[in-house]
C-alpha cells in the first residue's frame, strides 16, 4: 500500500469517528419521567391537614398529611401512593 492511500485511509477513518463522537453526544433520551400531578382537593381537622392528587397517566393517586410533632405544630409530612383499578 503506499503512502498516500495510507494517509487517505487514515483520514477517512478519523473522519468517520468524529462524526460519531458528535452524534453520540447529542443524543438525548425522549423519555419524560417528570410525573403530572394534579391536585384534587384539600382537608384540614384540628392539627392535620391532607391534600391528594393524581396522576392520569399511570393512574396513581397520593394522599399527602401533615404529621403534628408533640407541643410544636407540624413535624412532617407522611405521604402514601396507590394505583386505582
Amino acid at each position: 500500500m503506499n503512502h498516500r492511500s495510507l494517509k487517505a485511509i487514515t483520514i477517512a477513518v478519523l473522519s468517520v469517528a468524529g462524526v460519531g463522537l458528535v452524534w453520540s453526544q447529542n443524543a438525548r433520551s425522549q423519555i419524560n419521567a417528570a410525573p403530572s400531578w394534579v391536585p384534587l382537593g384539600v382537608s384540614s381537622s384540628g392539627d392535620t391537614s391532607t391534600a391528594w392528587f393524581h396522576e392520569p397517566s399511570s393512574r396513581q393517586v397520593l394522599a399527602c398529611q401533615t404529621v403534628p410533632a408533640p407541643g410544636s405544630g407540624a413535624g412532617g409530612i407522611h405521604c402514601i401512593a396507590a394505583k386505582l383499578p
